[in-house]
Order: structure tokens, then C-alpha cells, then sequence
């Protein structure tokens, strides 16, 4: 890639977005904007112009101040906050993380609002205080209470159980301990208990429990190694260093107790790594930058202890200041629910009214002249007509089941416990089972349309092995035994000759090993010994064994690699480093470490041997190591061969490259190299420029291939997750070429996809946008040509795209304020109004360009953004929420990932190697990437099918039950008088009817989880809504209404001219009752029988069950026994033996049940054979499916072959190695030497260069 682009305007400045940056536009002010400079300026004025920035911020607001060791300090009156009316606290926050959503103040009143913010409850609400009112209710007011609190006591003690299990999780994380300055001595402390100005001490191997400013360490210099996998997802250690004033007079416990300092510095923000602010000590300002900053997440590494000063605690630290808010979220059909109870609420009025009407008319016209019907009250029609329209909404209250909601958390909570216990989820090597943190969301995981998944920890495993390597034109890394030839059964290298190897490495080639134990081939131990030497790799020998700390898990597995085949890295020190060369013990004078940066991508040493010949030893990416060779390289062709097998299997490479350097070319060199170091401006430049000079005319040696290992069956997931129309997002902060090469090891991305970028779609997205703006009104068709596609179709296309990038596109960069001469004048009331509406303008071009991103990202087959911060990552899951009404799914394991989970509407957490915070945060958690699919296509189906076909039933049943009433009020007057008895009103939906839908909600499944995995293509109809919506709901009305026909007027007919076996007329209302009420209980019961496709024992048991309780509390409760002992409450006395004694009620009931079942059966049959669904012909077809199992691949992954940019994700670290920090010798354990005993023969080089600069 050039480093010059195109010049072109952007939105705001007229330089492009830098893809290698991570953009800082999170929390980013006007005023750190204005402040930024050129580069050069006179060293004085940038003194005397950053003293008066910080006095002019001191002046604007006090910021945040803290002052060590003081308490007090941050009580008084100007930090105070107001938190509710006149009460006001410390705006520190305390330390104690508090995520749940309940206290034991908050529960009662929060979770009861909650509740009744769904439709049904409130609903019930009303009616019981209807049911009070005695002029009206023919119901008494117990049978909705005790309904009502059944529901709000189940769903709160679920609640109540999740929200404990959070305060546990945070309870054992906020009762951590460690010390604190208290009364002039360390005293362990809780982390809960720790408050900002606390001094810290903190072991190797203890988790940060705040933002605090290093102080010192047992390191030298006060340095600090920290490992950021909670923040960043990097597992690879990075160092932190403080002041020098505070490691040289800060080490003793004493020093400490009388530390007195106060920083002041930045509020608290979201940037993980950026810091700025001062420290005021014994009447001296320092500055402090995030390298001094040791962030609540990270673990203490290779240090024995470290002292700091809390300066962010708790709420405020930066680790949750990216975690988002917690939010309440509801599934999709919660919300279909709630508008379908408004619609069967809106119906009930309407019902109601018309029976109110006809009841009005029927007391003019019947009632007034009828003395018989007289009750004592002399109530005009239209009153009585009013009394009954409340009357009937009692009677018919039974459309909207209270049990449902009951009925819907007991299915979410089985299916949570099914996830739970789901041994197919269950990942062995670290013990981890996949968990269900809530149960509310479990039918929605059939639904996906999106998932956005981090990549580092993830999709990888984050570890990097060294899988191949080419050697003067020999591939190694085959399976090979000692003589190269090829072995059938592979048997793993054995390393026991060498005394430093670590036993972890699996490599099968043995023809490599015997190459190096021979030494029959130099370049082969040329090339490991370059792995041993050139890098920034820093050693830990302190327990007996080599621990290698690299700034890059790349970097880190060559070393390693060089280490296991007979070349070991043991020490370094500022100017030397030793290596063991297949066991004999050298030491090479370090002359230069030329480190890498994204630019340089390569890293060089200049190294001294011990018979004082000089070499420069090279290793870097591909395309910049071939612009720097020799003309004379004769394996040049063959290396570039390799390469692009390499690519082709996804390894990761970089060249290896050395030159043989004279002391006169050298001595001059390095006069210019110390020179550059030295130089008080664009040293940076200055070097790089002294690295060209020497880096070139190289001589190639050979190419390393590191596998950035994915997890396993991460591409037969995602290639899975495709099948089923998901589309994956990759949201990494890795850099773009990293980022670019998973997405073609996990096929995301193959050799027939297009790939686009930022600056591709940039300008492509600004044209669309001038249309739009141009088309406003200038014709009827501009809307229907603005939402034309943005690429042809019939290709494949993918999108890969920087943070940088995404901030410029979607209009979210910060503009820079201009600073001019400004004379303040008061604002016309037409400027006022112009200001109002270019801001109104800017935010309508804004919400359309970034609606024309997304509609072009999902375009696209599979997008990758890179370089992205965590609150980009949940600003593109808010975006495609927005604007594609999509449901969403998150995925990831580091505390960067938080605000992304949290966003979505489902969030999901790896257990992995970056911590507990994402899992913490998250709706579900398991072990690894490749359990999503299972939990998507099988539980996540399942559990959607499930639940759709409860509520079609749950509903179907109730209004077969209550408009019974309706049709029975036709021949009572319009009143509200029941057609049922009152106590089969009562244990309808509670005993009868309730066991078998909630056993089809929990145990049904149309195919089985082979099957489901097998053919993805069943999970669409979840996504398009297709098993439940207004039709069906529709639908389930209709056949509610037909059933309910049926159900009363069989019967009626069947009563109004009969005559039973003992020449008695059975026909009175309350065998009427008990036929009705038996018929339906046969109709539904067995209509959920045939609705279920998945038969066990327990099924067939609830229906058959359900039936015989019917038929036996009937019996008890129309016994001559329980009538006695209450007879005000059991009526029906010898109805249901005096009734189901006469065969004629039998047949009746029969035929009841056949009219209502047959048509069923009739219209099941001819769908499944004239209009099959595609779980019909997968059921139909298994055995043939089966055998096509065997037979059926994963597709292949293809790289395109001979393009460089495929081989551009070379092996380094995101960020500058440990160079610096090797070549200054501050790593290095010994006293503080004089410069000139540092430089010896260099001092006066350096003097004579600083005197030319």
C-alpha cells in the first residue's frame, strides 16, 4: 500500500482516515480538538502554550482532582453532586461495581412496575377492582385476585433469583482484598471498600481493582508488566513505568503514608488508552500520560509488587465506563403479545357493547313488562344496559388468560434449564457449561437476523503456533520422517536432545530436525538463529524456567519455535544478548535495535559477534522485504511461491532477511543513527530515515508460517450460520490485515468474494447522498430510485472497514472549531432561526447517510470492521437495529465487547481467556464460538417453535371457552349470565386445559437436533415470523369462534326436543352446562393432540389425564357430600351423574368433538401432501437424508493466489515492541549507571551530533 493518497475533501478535513489507527472519538471534547498542533514549533512556546492550557482548564472547570491519602479532600462542598431533590453526594464514585438491577428497596416497586407494564396484568388489575363493585360482577373479586398474585409472585421470585445470582457474582469480585494505606501501615482491604486517593498495593498475579497512577514497583525504574486481556483482548503483556520522582522517593511504607500529592487530570471517560493530566508534588507539576496509568481490569505480571494511587474508582473507572448501560430487554413476541391483547381487549369492548345494546333493548321491550324477572331494583334499561356492558367484560375476561404469562415463564425457564443441561454445549478442557443468564429471551434465539461477533478470543483462540517454514527453497513443516520422505502415519518430532525445549510444540516434520541436528544445510540454523536474535522479546528466568514476555503473541511463538529447535533466547541485557546455539552457550553485542511501527512493517538488529564481524539480521512483511533485496537473490521466486501456499492455508508470514555490514560502514551509520536519536524534533522521522539507509541490498533467507489458530469448527459454524440466512459482522480492533486474514480462514470471505473498502464505499456513499439531497422534491419516483441497490447483483460481496473509516462515513468525526476573530454581537431572531435549521439540516443528512451505510453493508454477504472501539462496536449494532428492524445478536469475551452485548438485543459470552466481563454482561455464556449454532439452530428453533404453537393454542382454547357466554347471551336476555358452572370457570385454564399446551411449549419439536443442524434452512421461518403473527393470531380467533359454534349449538339443538331413557327431559341449564363443558374439554385437549408432532409417554399422559381430572373433580364437586358441607358454593348437586347416565349426551358430546376434529384432520392432510412445509418433506425423507449425511463436506476454503495483499497480515504486534525499553536499559535489574558508562565509546558521538543538530 502507498503511503500517499489521492488528495480529496472529506467531511471535515482534507486528510484521509489512517486505516492502522484507532480513532479516539468516544469521549473526544471540542477543546482537546482545538488544542491539537502542528508538529513543529519552537520548544519554549510549547512550554509556555501547555502552561497555559492547564491553567485555563484549572480556570474553566476544577476537573478531576485527587489528592493522595486524604479522604476528606473529596468530601468537601465544590465535589458534591446532587442525586435526588436536595440530596447530594460525593461525585467519586465508590469502588463497589454494581450491575444488578435490584436493591432491597428498589425490588418491590421497580419489579411490580415492571410487571405491569405488560398489557394482561394491568389488564387484570382493572377488572379486580371492576369485580369489587357488587352491582356489577357476577364473579366474585377472589377469582382474579389469587390468579393475579399467583403471576406477579412467580414471575417476581424468578426475577428475584436472577438479579441474586448478579449481586453474588459481584459480591465475590467486590470482596477481593487488598492493601491499603490506612493509619500509616498496609492493612488488607475489600476492593468495595477502597475510595479514590486510596494508596494501593498490588502482588503479581492480583487483578487491579481501580484506575490507578503507578508509583513504583519492584521492577527497575518502576516498571510494571501487565497483561490487558479484560480490556483489549490481548493476552500478550504490555509495561507500564512511573515518574521518576515517584520511584526514587516512593518505595518504603513510610514514603507512602506521607505521599501528599494531587492529580488533577481528564474526567472520566471511556478511552482505554489515553490519559492526560498532572501531578502537583512538593510544588512541582509532572506530567502524567496512560503509560503511567494501570487500568481496573488488568492483571498484575512479572512483578513482584506495585504501589498506585486510586484515581478512578468503581462507576467512573474506564473498564465501565465502556460497559454501557444495563438494559431491559423483551423479545419480539413479548411485544406481538402485548398489541394482541390490546387487539382481544379492543374486541371484549366491542362484544361488550353489543351486548350491552341488546340487553338495553331487550329490558325495553321483554324485561319492564315481564313481573317474573323483577329483582326489587328500579333500574332504567340504559342503566341496566351500562351495568351489563361491565357485567360481560367480567364474564368474557377469560379471552385474555391471566395463566398465560404464568405459563410463558415456566416454558422460558425449561428451556433455560434444557441450555443448561445440554451436554453437547459442554466444553470439557476448561470445565465450562453453557449457562442461560436469563430467561426471558430464550424463543428470540430463533429469530436472528444479524450476529456481530469480536474476532480476538472469539472467533481465535488468541494463540499462535508455528506450523511451517521455507528454507533455501525447501518447504518444511510436512509430515516427513528423517530422510524427507512422506509418512502415511505421522509421528510427532521428538525434542528430548534439546534440554530447553518446552515440550508444548506439535510439529511432524522430522526431516527439519535431523537438517538441524546434521548442520548439513547452514541456512537452516542461519534462519533459527535469526528468530533467537532479532526481536524485542524480553525474558523471566527467575523460577527455573524461560518465560517469555513478548509484545506480540507472534512475535512470542517464533521465538519460542527457535527455542524448541535448538536455538534458545536465555538472557539480554541493555547491549547484549545470549543465546544457546543447539547447546553451546553465545554472546552477541547488541549495536541497534530498529524497531517495528506499522509503517516500517519489519524490525532489524545490528549485531556484534563474538569474532567482531557486524550483521543486520531482518524480518518483516513480505511487500516491504522484496523492495529491500539484493538484485542477486536467487531464491527470491521460489520464497514468493511459498508464500502463496502459505496464504493459501491462512498461516500468517513474514521474510527473513540478513546482511553482512563493514566497520566503516557501520562507524558511519552510526553516526547518523545517533544523531537521529538525539534529535529534539521529529526524532521519529529522523529515525526512520537512518533505517532506510541500511536496510537494503539484503539477502533472503527464507519465510516463517504461523497459524493464528481459530477455535475449532468456527467455519463449519459460520458456514452453518449462512445456510440459515444469518448474517456474521466481525467487530475487532485488530488492525485491517489481521482482521482481512481470519475472515478467510474462518470463510467469511473466499476467492469469489468482492472485497470492498472504506475508501471503495466512502465515495460511492457521498454520491448517494447528493442525489438524495438533489432528488428532495423534484419528482414522485425519487424515493423508489433512492432505495435502488448499490451494487449489481448475482456477486459476492464483503465489506472491510477501519474504525477511522466508519467515523468518516457516518458523519460521527469530531470538526475542528476555527479559530478566528470573533466579536460578539446579539443574535437576530432570523439568525437564531437559521443556526436551528442548519442543525435540523446536518442531522437529517447525517441519520440518511448513515441509513444509506447499513443499506449498503447489508448488501454485502459478510461486513468486517476493524480498528473499531467499543463504542463503535455498539454503535453499528445500534445502526442496523435502527434501521433494519433486524433482531441481533452479540458475541464476545473481553470486557471490550460489553457495550456490544449489552446493545444487541441478545448478548452472548465466551468463557475465555480475556475474563469474566462479558460473560457477566451477557444474556447466555459457553466455552466456545462453535456451541452458537447449536444454540441458535437447535434451541433457538425449538424453543421459538415451541413457543409459537403454546400461544396459538393458549389462545385457540380460550376463545372456544369464553364465547360459549357470548353465544349463550343470545338466549338469556344479552345478560352476563355464565353458560359454564362457576368452578370449571375457575379450573379451566388452571387444571383442565393447561398441562398438555405447557408440555407442547417444553417438549415439542418437528425435527430432531441432527436434523436441525443438518438443514439450516428450517431456522428462516423464525426470522420472517412465519409460526406466529396477526394472521395466525387471526387464525387462531376464527377457529376459536368455529369451535365455540360448534361446542354450544350442538347441544342446544340437541336438548330442545329430547327426552331421556326414564321419560325424563334432561334439558335444563345445568346439564346443558356439563355437556358443553365436557364437550370442550374432549375438543381441546384432543386438538392438542394433534397440533403435537413430537410424542413421548408425558404427552400422551397430560391429555388423556387432563380428561380423567375433568371428569373426577365433576364428580366430587356435584356430590351430594360436598353440597351439604358448603352449599352456597356447589350448585350443581347430582347434575353430572343424572346427565352422563343418558347415552343420547354421550353421542352428542361425540359429535361435538368429531365436527370440531375432523375438518382439522381433513385440512392437516391435505397440507402436508399438497403443500408440504420444509420440516414435512425433512420428516418425510429422514432415512434418505440420512444416508446423505455421510456425503456431504463443508465447502472448501480457496485463497486468490499471487496477490500480495493477501499476505499482508504479517506476524507483529498492533504497537511499537519493547525496543525502547531494551536499548534504554531500563528492563535492566542493576543501580542507575552514569551516561557514560551507558554509551562508553559512543558518548562522544552523541555530544559531537547534538552540537551539529
Amino acid at each position: 500500500m502507498n503511503s500517499e493518497r489521492d488528495s480529496e475533501t472529506t467531511f471535515d478535513e482534507d486528510s484521509q482516515p489512517n486505516d492502522e489507527v484507532m480513532p479516539y472519538s468516544d469521549d473526544e471534547t471540542e477543546d482537546e480538538l482545538d488544542t491539537q498542533q502542528p508538529a513543529i514549533e519552537p520548544e519554549q512556546n510549547r512550554i509556555n502554550r501547555e502552561s497555559e492550557e492547564s491553567r485555563e482548564t484549572m480556570r474553566r472547570d476544577s476537573g478531576w482532582q485527587v489528592k493522595a491519602n486524604d479522604r476528606s479532600f473529596h468530601e468537601q462542598p465544590q465535589f458534591q453532586k446532587t442525586t435526588f431533590l436536595c440530596v447530594k453526594k460525593s461525585k467519586y464514585a465508590e469502588n463497589a461495581i454494581k450491575t444488578y438491577k435490584y436493591n432491597p428497596i428498589t425490588f418491590l416497586p421497580l419489579n411490580l412496575f415492571e410487571q405491569f407494564k405488560r398489557a394482561a396484568n394491568f389488564y387484570f388489575l382493572i377488572l379486580l377492582i371492576l369485580q369489587t363493585i357488587p352491582q356489577i360482577t357476577t364473579l366474585s373479586w377472589y377469582t382474579t385476585l389469587v390468579p393475579l398474585l399467583l403471576v406477579l409472585v412467580i414471575t417476581a421470585i424468578k426475577d428475584l433469583v436472577d438479579d441474586i445470582a448478579r449481586h453474588w457474582m459481584y459480591n465475590e469480585i467486590n470482596n477481593r482484598t487488598c492493601d491499603v494505606i490506612k493509619d500509616g501501615r498496609f492493612k488488607a482491604t475489600k476492593w468495595k471498600d477502597i475510595k479514590v486517593g486510596d494508596i494501593i498495593r498490588l502482588k503479581k498475579n492480583n487483578f487491579v481493582p481501580a484506575d490507578i497512577l503507578l508509583l513504583s514497583s519492584s521492577e527497575p525504574n518502576s516498571l510494571c508488566y501487565v497483561e490487558t486481556a479484560e480490556l483489549d483482548g490481548e493476552t500478550n503483556l504490555k509495561f507500564k513505568m512511573s515518574l521518576e520522582v515517584t520511584d526514587r522517593y516512593l518505595q518504603e511504607e513510610n514514603a507512602m503514608a506521607e505521599f501528599d500529592g494531587l492529580i488533577e487530570c481528564e474526567e472520566p471517560n471511556n478511552r482505554l488508552d489515553k490519559f492526560t493530566g498532572t501531578l502537583l508534588w512538593r510544588n512541582v507539576r509532572y506530567p502524567l500520560d496512560a503509560d503511567k496509568i494501570l487500568l481496573r481490569g488488568c492483571k498484575i505480571r512479572n512483578t513482584d509488587f506495585c504501589h498506585g494511587v486510586v484515581i478512578f474508582a468503581g462507576a467512573d473507572t474506564k473498564i465501565m465506563k465502556n460497559s454501557g448501560k444495563t438494559r431491559f430487554k423483551r423479545t419480539k413476541i413479548d411485544s406481538l403479545m402485548n398489541y394482541m391483547v390490546y387487539t382481544i381487549f379492543v374486541f371484549l369492548i366491542l362484544l361488550s357493547a353489543g351486548l350491552a345494546i341488546g340487553h338495553t333493548y331487550w329490558e325495553q321491550q321483554i324485561g319492564n313488562s315481564s313481573w317474573y324477572l323483577y329483582d326489587g331494583q328500579d333500574y332504567s334499561p340504559p342503566y341496566r344496559g351500562f351495568l351489563n356492558f361491565w357485567g360481560c367484560i367480567i364474564v368474557l375476561n377469560t379471552m385474555v388468560p391471566i395463566s398465560l404469562y404464568v405459563s410463558v415463564e415456566v416454558i422460558r425457564l425449561g428451556q433455560s434449564y434444557f441450555i443448561n443441561w445440554d451436554l453437547q454445549m459442554y466444553y470439557a478442557e476448561k470445565d465450562t457449561a453453557a449457562k442461560a443468564r436469563t430467561t426471558t429471551l430464550n424463543e428470540q434465539l430463533g429469530q436472528i437476523h444479524y450476529i456481530f461477533s469480536d474476532k480476538t478470543g472469539t472467533l481465535t483462540q488468541n494463540i499462535m503456533t508455528f506450523k511451517k517454514c521455507f528454507i533455501n527453497g525447501e518447504t518444511y513443516g510436512e509430515y516427513r520422517d528423517r530422510r524427507g520422505q512422506p509418512q502415511n502415519n505421522p509421528e510427532e518430532a521428538d525434542f528430548s536432545w534439546n534440554m530447553y525445549a518446552d515440550g508444548k510444540l506439535t510439529f511432524y516434520d522430522q526431516y527439519l530436525i535431523e537438517q538441524i541436528r546434521l548442520g548439513n544445510e547452514p541456512e537452516v540454523r542461519q534462519f533459527f538463529f535469526l528468530l533467537a536474535i532479532c526481536h524485542t522479546v524480553m525474558v523471566d528466568a527467575s523460577e527455573g524456567d524461560l518465560s517469555y514476555q513478548a509484545a506480540s503473541p507472534d512475535e512470542g511463538a517464533l521465538v519460542t519455535a527457535a527455542r524448541n529447535f535448538g536455538f534458545a533466547f536465555l538472557s539480554r541485557t541493555q547491549n547484549t544478548i545470549t543465546i544457546s546455539e543447539m547447546g553451546i552457550e553465545r554472546t552477541y553485542d547488541v549495536l541497534a535495535i530498529l524497531d517495528f511501527n506499522s509503517d516500517r512493517k519489519r524490525m532489524s538488529v545490528v549485531v556484534r559477534d563474538p569474532n567482531g564481524n557486524i550483521r543486520l539480521y531482518c524480518k518483516g512483511a513480505d511487500t516491504v522485504i522484496y523492495e529491500r533485496l539484493h538484485p542477486r537473490n536467487p531464491r527470491r521466486q521460489d520464497t514468493q511461491e511459498a508464500l502463496d501456499t502459505f496464504a493459501v492455508e491462512t498461516l500468517r508470514t513474514l521474510c527473513l532477511c540478513y546482511k553482512d555490514i563493514s566497520h566503516d560502514e557501520y562507524k558511519a551509520w552510526n553516526k547518523k543513527f545517533m544523531a537521529a536519536s538525539v534529535a529534539s524534533s521529529n526524532r521519529d522521522e529522523a529515525l526512520d530515515k537512518v533505517y532506510e539507509e541500511i536496510e537494503k541490498n539484503l539477502i533472503l533467507l527464507g519465510a516463517t508460517a504461523i497459524e493464528d489458530k481459530l477455535q475449532d469448527g468456527v467455519p463449519e459454524t459460520i458456514s452453518k450460520l449462512a445456510k440459515a440466512d444469518i448474517k456474521i459482522w466481525v467487530l475487532t480492533g485488530d488492525k485491517k490485515e489481521t482482521a482481512e486474514n481470519i475472515g478467510f480462514s474462518c470463510e467469511l470471505l473466499t476467492d469469489e468474494t468482492t472485497i470492498c473498502y472504506g475508501e471503495d464505499i466512502s465515495a460511492l456513499l457521498q454520491t448517494r447522498l447528493e442525489n438524495q439531497k438533489n432528488r428532495i422534491g423534484s419528482n414522485v419516483n425519487s424515493s423508489q430510485r433512492a432505495n435502488e441497490p448499490f451494487f449489481q447483483s448475482g456477486r459476492n460481496r464483503a465489506l472491510i472497514i477501519t474504525g477511522s473509516w466508519l467515523n468518516e462515513i457516518l458523519l460521527e468525526k469530531k470538526k475542528k472549531k476555527k479559530k478566528l476573530l470573533k466579536l460578539k454581537f446579539p443574535k437576530t431572531a432570523e439568525e437564531k432561526q437559521n443556526r436551528v435549521q442548519n442543525k435540523r439540516r446536518a442531522e437529517a443528512m447525517k441519520e440518511q447517510q448513515q441509513k444509506n451505510f447499513v443499506d449498503l453493508a447489508c448488501e454485502c454477504s459478510s461486513v468486517i470492521c476493524c480498528r473499531v472501539t467499543p463504542k463503535q462496536k455498539a454503535m453499528v449494532v445500534e445502526l442496523v437495529k435502527k434501521y433494519k428492524k433486524a433482531i441481533t445478536l452479540a458475541i464476545g469475551d473481553g470486557a471490550n465487547d460489553v457495550n456490544m452485548i449489552k446493545t444487541a438485543h441478545i448478548g452472548v459470552g465466551i468463557s475465555g481467556q480475556e475474563g469474566m466481563q462479558a460473560v457477566m454482561s451477557s444474556d447466555y455464556s459457553f466455552g466456545q464460538f462453535r456451541y452458537l449454532q447449536r444454540l441458535l439452530l437447535v434451541h433457538g428453533r425449538w424453543s421459538y417453535i415451541r413457543m409459537c404453537k403454546f400461544l396459538r393454542y393458549f389462545f385457540y382454547k380460550n376463545f372456544a371457552f369464553t364465547l360459549v357466554h357470548f353465544w349463550y347471551s343470545f338466549f338469556n336476555g344479552y345478560s352476563s349470565q355464565t353458560a359454564y358452572e362457576d368452578w370449571f370457570i375457575t379450573l379451566y385454564n388452571v387444571l383442565y386445559s393447561s398441562l398438555p399446551v405447557l408440555l407442547v411449549g417444553l417438549l415439542d419439536q418437528d425435527v430432531s437436533d441432527k436434523l436441525s443442524l443438518r438443514f439450516p434452512s428450517l431456522y428462516v421461518s423464525g426470522q420472517k415470523d412465519l409460526l406466529f403473527n396477526y394472521k395466525k393470531f387471526f387464525v387462531s380467533l376464527i377457529h376459536g369462534v368455529i369451535t365455540s359454534l360448534i361446542i354450544f349449538f350442538i347441544p342446544y339443538g340437541a336438548y330442545l326436543q329430547t327426552m331421556g331413557q326414564d321419560g325424563e327431559a334432561p334439558s335444563d341449564y345445568q346439564s346443558f352446562a356439563v355437556t358443553a363443558a365436557s364437550s370442550l374439554i374432549f375438543a381441546v385437549n384432543f386438538q392438542m393432540g394433534l397440533d403435537t408432532s413430537y410424542w413421548t409417554f408425558v404427552n400422551a399422559f397430560s391429555i388423556f389425564g387432563s380428561i380423567a381430572l375433568y371428569f373426577g373433580i365433576m364428580f366430587d364437586i356435584h356430590s351430594a357430600g360436598i353440597h351439604v358441607l358448603f352449599p352456597s358454593a356447589f350448585q350443581f348437586t347430582g347434575t353430572a351423574p343424572n346427565a352422563l347416565r343418558q347415552p343420547y349426551l354421550w353421542l352428542t358430546i361425540i359429535l361435538s368433538v368429531a365436527v370440531c376434529l375432523l375438518p382439522v384432520v381433513a385440512l392437516n392432510f391435505l397440507t402436508m401432501t399438497i403443500w408440504p412445509s420444509e420440516s414435512n418433506k425433512i420428516q418425510k425423507n429422514r432415512k434418505k437424508y440420512k444416508a446423505e449425511e455421510e456425503q456431504w463436506k463443508r465447502r472448501r476454503s480457496v485463497f486468490r493466489r499471487g496477490i500480495s495483499g493477501r499476505r499482508s497480515a504479517y506476524a507483529f504486534s498492533h504497537q511499537r515492541g519493547y525496543a525502547d525499553l531494551i536499548a534504554s536499559g531500563r528492563n535492566i535489574r542493576r543501580r542507575r549507571a552514569p551516561l557514560d558508562a551507558v554509551l562508553g565509546h559512543n558518548m562522544s558521538e552523541v555530544r559531537e551530533a547534538g552540537e551539529t543538530s
